[in-house]
């Protein structure tokens, strides 16, 4: 795992802390969305879908900081829209590391490396960079030509700089092993990123394309094969997951979400039940989050939106629970691998009823009421 050891012993003493005390469910990141407005319009993406009034609304310094006190968790990722678009974000990314918090400031680098002035490398800050593979691949992912050598461009003048830097990567249908495993080396070996966030594609129901998104069977063989042209070529990927996170998303572990240990913060208030999830309302406070989101009615089973979903701010809070209360497991699926051949672990069982398979949306494994949800 590619997490800086200060920042490992820092999340550590801070479960530990929660699970002596006896807390069920704590959050381990803050999704601080302070925007909604961006500068591309990826075809996968379900944050563009908002009315003109609504992209142009922004959290403000002190609301960010707010967040960041309320919700008290000892990391914090700024998604978005495009972080650096806000006017402010100087101001918030400082307050947020003045607190001792780690930050991962995502961005598509389309304005990066012209806002590095703006900040200053500590191992506090990690820009997080929207990249889904090489150029052509990357392109396609967000809809416009050139934005992978504009961001190759801001990773290696950020890197220069002495700024932490990882790339976060989503993968689709269009994914491919092969180019999989060469877009990871190129990122390891040539542009030295500190470390990769590698996650399947979510099936966001305002996303203006849906057949790019796999089902959970198709996102385990994938991730299959990917490791195995890892092994075979003896690459070392800084992979930014705990090992068995990992060996989830190869289909050998049967995880339930725990949606509360990645909570968001963005400008409609705490979004319920988790960042992807869109159209479940929101809570005025981060204890109303917790307190009273009826979490048992989403997850794997539970709620036909979360029937593909495999995202590491759903399921890495569990894989890190997993691995504190069996360390033995983790420490093997680290020094291992995640297993690549046999049976995949069975999911948590269905408890909705799920339409015939001719009422399904065409493109799709999840149930066509995925997609019935409240449209703007």
């Amino acid at each position: 795992m590619s997490i800086p050891v200060r920042q490992q012993l820092k999340v550590a003493s801070y479960i530990i802390g929660r699970r002596l005390r006896g807390v069920q469910r704590y959050p381990l990141t803050l999704m601080l969305e302070p925007l909604f407005q961006c500068n591309l319009a990826c075809p996968g993406c379900g944050k563009i879908d908002y009315d003109s009034h609504i992209l142009k609304q922004r959290l403000s310094v002190e609301e960010c900081l707010a967040a960041v006190d309320e919700c008290g968790a000892p990391m914090v990722s700024i998604p978005g829209g495009e972080p650096l678009i806000h006017k402010d974000i100087k101001q918030i990314v400082e307050g947020i590391i003045a607190r001792g918090k780690y930050i991962y400031l995502c961005t598509n680098a389309i304005l990066l490396e012209k806002k590095l002035d703006l900040f200053t490398p500590s191992d506090h800050l990690t820009f997080s960079v929207h990249l889904d593979g090489m150029r052509e691949r990357h392109d396609e992912s967000v809809g416009r030509e050139g934005i992978f050598d504009t961001a190759v461009s801001a990773i290696r003048a950020a890197k220069k700089r002495g700024f932490r830097v990882n790339i976060n990567t989503t993968l689709f249908t269009t994914a491919k092993p092969d180019e999989v495993a060469e877009f990871f080396d190129f990122a390891t070996n040539d542009l030295k990123v500190d470390g990769i966030t590698v996650s399947p594609g979510y099936h966001y129901e305002h996303a203006p394309r849906q057949d790019v998104f796999m089902g959970r069977r198709q996102s385990k063989e994938l991730f299959r094969n990917i490791f195995k042209r890892r092994n075979r070529n003896r690459a070392k990927w800084p992979l930014s997951h705990s090992s068995l996170f990992l060996d989830f998303v190869c289909g050998n572990q049967g995880y339930q979400c725990t949606a509360w240990s990645m909570p968001c913060r963005n400008v409609f208030g705490w979004q319920k039940p988790c960042y992807l999830l869109v159209d479940e309302g929101y809570a005025p406070t981060f204890g109303d989050l917790m307190e009273k989101t009826d979490w048992d009615n989403y997850g794997v089973g539970r709620n036909p939106k979360c029937a593909n979903c495999m995202a590491h701010c759903g399921f890495e809070g569990t894989a890190a629970a997993d691995s504190f209360a069996h360390p033995l497991k983790a420490l093997w699926a680290s020094l291992r691998g995640p297993r690549l051949t046999g049976p995949f672990a069975a999911d948590p069982p269905i408890l909705y009823d799920t339409p015939e398979p001719n009422q399904r949306q065409p493109h799709s494994n999840v149930p066509i009421a995925h997609f019935g949800g409240i449209q703007r």
